[in-house]
């Protein structure tokens, strides 16, 4: 889910790049790829995927014109912010995979 969402969240950003967009719509395509890659190598997930929600819930309000793109999207980011990074991703090398574990009840 998440290497999807980076390459979707790049490919976006970077075609709206090329569209010589106005100068808010810039920043914010500039934001998304950024966002996009550190979704694509897991790094600092929860922090890209609470960004790409927020950029594009505002993009919704920006640009009503590919609504259930952003919606989403939007999605796929807060999912992607509460769940975490994996296994296979940087973030699981650098502060370790966390996982829960749960013990059998004994009464």
């Amino acid at each position: 889910m998440r290497v999807v969402g980076g390459i979707a969240l790049t490919d976006r950003g970077v075609v709206r790049l090329w569209g010589g967009p106005p100068l808010p719509l810039t920043v914010l395509s500039v934001i998304t790829v950024g966002a996009g890659l550190l979704l694509l190598a897991g790094l600092w997930t929860p922090i890209a995927g609470t960004l790409i929600a927020i950029i594009e819930v505002w993009k919704m309000f920006l640009l009503p014109e590919d609504l259930w793109a952003y919606i989403l999207l939007a999605t796929l980011g807060a999912a992607l912010a509460m769940l975490g990074p994996g296994a296979w991703s940087v973030d699981a090398r650098l502060f370790g995979w966390k996982r829960i574990e749960l013990r059998d009840r004994k009464s």
